[in-house]
């Protein structure tokens, strides 16, 4: 075991400290977004927003879980789980209608998303 003695040795602690911070805070990141089914039976339209008028981006397959990292109002849909204007973010430019993803409410379950 070496001793923490001498300037090199504890930068190199440091830039240890450092590079473990940054891992937790990825990893609490990744925690804080939840998961949920999409509705069973169900291939969904992944569109790049909060409307059936913005374009299909991909298609979801059934049994597809979905992480939900902001909402937004947008298009009223009907769909599995009721009629609703909340859509899901979940990536980068895409939405899914919240109708279709079983959160378990008929609210918001995540922040909205920042214009």
């Amino acid at each position: 075991m070496r001793l923490l003695t001498g300037r090199r040795t504890r930068m190199a602690a440091g830039a240890s400290v450092a590079a473990f911070a940054l891992v937790l805070g990825t990893a609490a990141e990744a925690w804080a977004v939840r998961y949920y089914p999409v509705a069973p039976g169900v291939r969904l339209n992944v569109r790049s927003g909060p409307g059936t008028t913005y374009g299909i981006v991909r298609v979801l397959p059934e049994g597809a879980y979905v992480p939900i990292f902001c909402q937004t109002p947008g298009q009223t849909v009907t769909g599995p789980y009721g009629t609703s204007n909340i859509w899901d973010n979940i990536d980068s430019g895409e939405y899914v209608s919240d109708a279709y993803v079983n959160t378990g409410s008929d609210g918001y379950v995540a922040s909205r998303c920042a214009d």
